[in-house]
C-alpha cells in the first residue's frame, strides 16, 4: 500500500504544531496542503482550513499529525478514529511508542513518530523519525516532508527515541537556559543586564553557526579559542574540572529521557 503525505491534517496546533506549520509555509509549501483540527485555536494562516470538531473534517487528508499533549491521548484518542482510519498517523506525542499508537488507533494505515523542536519555524530543526508500516515510497515521502523543517533523519532503534527527544527535542530549552545563565553570570560580575543579554545571545549564535560549517568538532574549536595560559583556558578549566559540565548534562538528558518513559507508562 502506498502512503502519501500530500494533504496533512494537524490535530492540536499548539506551540510545536504551529511552529511546524509556519516552517512548512515559509519553506514554500502551499497552504492548501494543510488543515487543522483544534477546538480552541484562534486562527490559522491564510489558506489553511480550520475545523473545530472531527465530524467537520471532510476526510480528504491522507496523513494526520497528532500535536496535543501525550497525557491527553486516552481522553481524545477515541474521538479521532474517524479521521485517522486508513491514514498515515504521525505523532509528536513524547514518550508514546509506535505500539501504543497502534493500540490507540487500530485503523490507521501506518504510524510515524516525529520529534522536531521549535526551530522548525525557521527551517533549522533536527527532525527524528521512527516508523511502522510505511513502504519505501512512504518513507521517502515522509523524509522529504519533514526535511523541509531542517534536517530529518531516521532512527533505527525506537528504544532510543526518548534519548534523542531529550537531546534534539528538549535540547533548545537547555541551550536557552545556558544563554540566560551566561548573561546572568556576567550581570553578577558587574555587567549591565541589557549588554550582557545581547552579548550572550550573539556569542552563542555565532559559535553555533561556526560549528555548523566547521570541518572539525566543537571540542577542537574550543581548544582553538583557548590559548595555553590564556583567559579562555582559565574558564574552560572550571567547566572541565572533574568533567563537571559533561556530568551535569548527562544527568539533564537522563532525567529528560526518563520522563519520556514515564509518559509512556502513564498513557
Amino acid at each position: 500500500m502506498a502512503h502519501s503525505f500530500q494533504h496533512l491534517l494537524i490535530i492540536g496546533c499548539g506551540n510545536m504544531g504551529g511552529a511546524m506549520l509556519d516552517g512548512w509555509l515559509a519553506a514554500g509549501e502551499p497552504s492548501s496542503r494543510f488543515a487543522v483540527l483544534d477546538p480552541a485555536l484562534g486562527a490559522v494562516p491564510d489558506g489553511v482550513a480550520l475545523y473545530r470538531d472531527a465530524a467537520e473534517v471532510p476526510g480528504t487528508h491522507d496523513a494526520v499529525l497528532l500535536g496535543f499533549k501525550p497525557q491527553q491521548l486516552g481522553l481524545v484518542g477515541p474521538g479521532l478514529q474517524s479521521v485517522t482510519a486508513g491514514k498515515t498517523l504521525c505523532s509528536l506525542l513524547a514518550g508514546i511508542t509506535l505500539a501504543q499508537l497502534a493500540a490507540a488507533f487500530p485503523l490507521c494505515a501506518a504510524r510515524l513518530r516525529v520529534m522536531p523542536n521549535l526551530a522548525a519555524r525557521i527551517g533549522k530543526s533536527p527532525v527524528i523519525l521512527a516508523e511502522a508500516g510505511l513502504d519505501a515510497a512512504g518513507r521517502a515521502a515522509a523524509l522529504a516532508l519533514f526535511d523541509r523543517l531542517g534536517t530529518a533523519m531516521w532512527l533505527a532503534d525506537e528504544a532510543k527515541f526518548d534519548l534523542v527527544t531529550a537531546l534534539a527535542g528538549s535540547g533548545p530549552g537547555f541551550v536557552y537556559r545556558f544563554i540566560d545563565a551566561l548573561a546572568g553570570a556576567a550581570v553578577d560580575l558587574g555587567l549591565e543586564p541589557d549588554t550582557a543579554a545581547r552579548l550572550a545571545l550573539a556569542t552563542v549564535e555565532g559559535a553555533a553557526m561556526l560549528a555548523a560549517v566547521s570541518d572539525v568538532p566543537p571540542a577542537v574549536l574550543a581548544d582553538r579559542v583557548a590559548s595555553p595560559g590564556g583567559m579562555t583556558r582559565e574558564g574552560l578549566n572550571v567547566l572541565d574540572e572533574g568533567g563537571a559540565l559533561r556530568r551535569l548534562l548527562t544527568e539533564t538528558l537522563r532525567a529528560t529521557a526518563h520522563k519520556g518513559a514515564a509518559l509512556s507508562r502513564g498513557a
